[in-house]
């Protein structure tokens, strides 16, 4: 719904840095990043380091923080792994924290004028008191049609959810100067990726498609503009469930085993990701789960279709810790008779000789929104 001049900054932090890391605080894990500049004039990014720091379980509940120190401790040891002194940080929050509105407004107004007019309209679709929210807006775009009137992008959001990433990050002793919403830094991301397209994707159909722990996000792009979101009920815990039962790999549910259950669920994540269980895993477990999650993604699909005026998508991509299963991309594509491929945002960025580069492909679907957050900390504007 951004497009790709839209700059959101709720608190009103500054979008200005010198440099930036990217984090991105999920349910499962933090995702650390550095980028560096090799060439402005062309735009040439480098890959400085990254670090996935695994999450304790519940620390993060749909989408919000549970236990602020836990996280902060997370983020703080991510930091330490990473080797960097840089401390300004870009951090995002889920879509479902965010209200996002356009609205169009007479052009040429005064600053305070057109301030005035976007809290007027706010009050109409913030179902909370202003002063309750961190409320943002920015200029989208002129009306093609209508030169006298521009489009405007509102977004809110509780301040507590703002509040609560910006004290993580002062747990971990790190300053958050940019908050954006994930999927528009995953989107921010894919741009290093759409250049690769025929005609750089030009009046292409691109489908987003996240594969969380609890959650498939889809963000469909037009154009390099959102055109179409929306949350599925599915992700990557359901496959890890299904090792644990199919394989006898959970311990007795009690906070006094916590630290033993979480160590039997990384051993199942781990095993989700390199296949090493027994033959019947794939047959029994890997291959009904993709068909599953192929099932979600086309249904995620003909809701979009139903709710647009768009009838097609021209190519599928996918995002996070399950996007690398292999056959994955070849049974989406097979069900829903689209192109369909595992996101690389770094697949023509520099790297430094501290990434290893076949641990990176692994990688690099989960490092999206932590990849678009590094890039905020290069915006010209």
């Amino acid at each position: 719904m951004f497009n790709k001049s839209f700059d959101i900054h709720l608190n009103f932090f500054s979008t200005k840095s010198p440099q930036l890391l990217g984090v991105d605080i999920s349910s499962s894990s933090v995702k650390m990043i550095e980028l560096s500049m090799v060439n402005k004039a062309e735009n040439t990014l480098r890959l400085e380091s990254y670090v996935i720091e695994p999450m304790p379980k519940e620390a993060i509940l749909d989408g919000n923080i549970n236990n602020l120190e836990v996280v902060g401790d997370s983020i703080r040891r991510a930091w330490k792994r990473m080797g960097t002194r840089v401390k300004n940080i870009a951090l995002a929050l889920p879509a479902a924290a965010v209200i996002t509105k356009r609205i169009v407004v007479p052009a040429g107004q005064r600053e305070d004028d057109l301030a005035f007019q976007v809290e007027t309209e706010a009050n109409q679709y913030i179902p909370f008191a202003l002063d309750e929210v961190n409320l943002d807006f920015q200029v989208v775009r002129a009306m093609p049609d209508h030169p006298d009137e521009v489009e405007v992008m509102i977004a809110a959001s509780r301040k507590e959810k703002v509040e609560d990433r910006v004290a993580a990050a002062l747990i971990a002793g790190l300053k958050a100067t940019v908050m954006d919403v994930e999927h528009f830094a995953a989107q921010t991301a894919f741009e290093l990726i759409e250049r690769q397209l025929p005609e750089g994707g030009k009046d292409q159909v691109i489908a987003l498609v996240d594969i969380g722990a609890s959650i498939t996000h889809l963000n469909v792009l037009y154009n390099g503009e959102s055109v179409y979101t929306r949350d599925q009920p599915f992700g990557g815990d359901q496959l890890t469930q299904e090792i644990q039962n199919q394989f006898n790999l959970t311990l007795e549910e009690a906070e006094a085993e916590a630290e033993a259950e979480a160590e039997a669920e990384a051993e199942a994540e781990a095993a989700k990701r390199n296949g090493s269980l027994s033959e019947n895993f794939h047959t029994e477990v890997l291959q009904p789960f993709c068909e599953t999650l192929a099932l979600e993604v086309t249904r995620a699909l003909q809701f979009f279709f139903t709710s647009t005026q768009y009838t097609q998508v021209n190519y599928i991509f996918l995002s996070g810790g399950c996007a690398v299963i292999p056959g994955l991309e070849e049974i989406v594509t097979e069900r829903t008779q689209v192109i369909t491929q595992v996101v690389n945002p770094f697949i023509n960025m520099e790297l430094s000789n501290r990434i290893a580069p076949r641990q990176l492909k692994v990688d690099a679907p989960l490092l999206m929104i932590a990849c678009g957050l590094a890039m905020r900390g290069f915006d010209p504007s």
